[in-house]
């Protein structure tokens, strides 16, 4: 039953691998195609800070995809997940949101949560950095 436990797992995690390419491969086209038409589109050359944001934001979006696919490949190779990379990729998808983000659009209450959040997380990151360099690896 073990056995076809971890046979199961890995074909899921192949499978979640396999979507997760086609994810990022859809995703980089799409934002080649925002990134020719808002080129090519009245003014020429010209990109508005609302084209700017929406590409600035698809970038990061795409990243989040090559980051995630980079977390679910350590998990199939050493069966652990990254807390590193974890973090690496909220701090992605927070910067994300702050620079899409149409400040007007929220009170105070809610962007002193997003800075709580952006705090939180760095600083899980900024330990989780720390407590690995401070560990010394076993040595095989």
């Amino acid at each position: 039953m073990l056995e076809f436990l971890k046979k199961f797992e890995r074909s899921v995690i192949i499978t979640l691998i396999v979507m997760m390419v086609v994810v990022v491969v859809l995703s980089i086209f799409e934002l080649g195609w925002i990134i020719i038409h808002d080129i090519i589109s009245q003014p020429i050359l010209i990109l508005d800070i609302n084209e700017l944001l929406e590409i600035f934001g698809f970038f990061l979006l795409v990243l989040i995809g090559v980051e995630l696919l980079e977390t679910i490949k350590a998990y199939m190779t050493e069966g652990i997940v990254h807390v590193e990379l974890v973090l690496e990729v909220a701090l992605i998808a927070i910067a994300r949101k702050v620079i899409i983000l149409n400040i007007a659009k929220y009170d105070s209450n809610k962007l002193l949560s997003l800075a709580a959040l952006i705090a939180a997380v760095s600083a899980a990151f900024f330990l989780v950095k720390r407590f690995r360099c401070a560990v010394p690896t076993p040595k095989e």
